[in-house]
């Protein structure tokens, strides 16, 4: 399988929840190094996109779309000469997903139906969505979404059927900055001496998000349809984390959430037996009569899983040093406390808006985290 070149800088690009901290990480990058014709940002929220136009300086190539994954019409509007897709549109909260199960079922089940149908019908050409760990032999209702998820992706891709449009999958764990992460949470408990710890035996991996938009971008462009991909990524104890983040506080177990495991797994036993292992990541290859007929074949260097394999954060043989974690801590706590000045509304902010010039913010450079020798 042959990487499918794309000329970025004729490209017309779009990402679904463009606003959150992949997509913002995603258009710096876009921006900076692949320098795209056109990249439209999709998301719901007006303020975020205020604040994200704000922070780009009315980049000349930015375009910002008010809509809802949920909305057919406004994504088939949204998709009109756009190229590529990187579907980032999501609810992510196990709790809020588990408390509120109709409404993560709209956005990431039915929403995903809904940018599949609008890529298609539009023509764009490659299309990749965000998955998750916790799609992995999922206990709670956000895996279970994000398993509907990556197999109606998967399958899109017969319902393209001749048409150039394919779509595929990445996956992987906990991103280090991103909004949803559990460092903002240690950094606000710490203050009180005692940082709640749900189990001292959990443990999840974890991407900073330069890998992770990275590491996409450099999928999108090997991609041929029905493929999910997952880096190799270190692993580390949450009770690590707490530690690096207050050392002189007290962790208090409080027991694991409704919806919670212990651990995760990004390939399971069951996908181990279509799965290639790289150097640097997984390529899940597609229980589908697609991949047969079409006579796709994998790139170079991969080699089949062996029995019985399984990729969890538990078993990973690359976990994060106390050094480590303490390095993404402090990038995080910068990043963290940017991102909350920047999500003030101000007056600055409105006259951005209006297209008057403003002072550039200061916005954190993402983190290189190598992977150890």
């Amino acid at each position: 399988m042959s990487s499918m070149s794309v000329d970025w800088s004729d490209a017309c690009v779009l990402i679904t929840g463009g606003t959150g901290s992949f997509g913002r990480a995603m258009t710096r990058l876009l921006l900076e190094e692949r320098h795209v014709r056109r990249l439209v940002i999709f998301s719901r929220g007006e303020m975020k996109q205020l604040n994200m136009r704000r922070e780009f300086k009315d980049h000349p190539a930015l375009r910002f779309f008010i809509g809802d994954v949920r909305d057919l019409d406004r994504l088939r509007l949204a998709m009109r000469g756009v190229d590529v897709v990187f579907h980032a549109a999501a609810l992510k909260q196990v709790p809020v997903a588990e408390y509120n199960p109709f409404e993560a079922i709209l956005t990431n089940v039915h929403g995903a139906a809904n940018v599949i149908r609008a890529c298609i019908d539009a023509g764009v050409k490659r299309i990749m969505a965000l998955s998750s760990d916790k799609a992995t032999n999922p206990i709670n209702l956000y895996g279970a979404t994000k398993l509907c998820a990556e197999k109606l992706f998967v399958a899109a891709n017969s319902y393209a059927g001749g048409l150039d449009t394919r779509f595929a999958v990445v996956r992987y764990g906990n991103v280090v900055g991103s909004r949803g992460s559990v460092i903002p949470l240690f950094l606000e408990k710490r203050r009180t001496g005692r940082l709640p710890v749900t189990d001292e035996r959990m443990t999840r991996f974890w991407i900073t998000l330069d890998q992770a938009t990275r590491f996409t971008l450099g999928c999108i462009e090997l991609m041929h349809g029905g493929e999910i991909f997952v880096p190799k990524i270190p692993s580390m104890r949450i009770v690590d984390l707490a530690r690096a983040i207050a050392p002189g506080c007290q962790c208090e177990v409080v027991g694991i959430r409704p919806g919670e495991k212990l651990h995760e797994t990004l390939v399971s036993e069951d996908d181990a037996r279509t799965t290639l292992m790289y150097d640097n990541c997984f390529i899940i290859q597609p229980h589908h009569h697609m991949w047969d007929d079409l006579g796709y074949e994998p790139p170079n260097g991969g080699e089949p899983c062996p029995d019985g394999f399984r990729y969890g954060s538990d078993s990973n043989t690359w976990w994060l040093s106390a050094e480590q974690i303490r390095s993404l801590v402090q990038a995080d706590e910068r990043r963290y406390k940017s991102d909350a000045a920047e999500e003030q509304p101000d007056a600055e902010a409105a006259l951005s808006y209006a297209g008057r010039p403003v002072d550039e913010p200061n916005v954190e450079n993402r983190l290189e985290a190598g992977r150890p020798a």
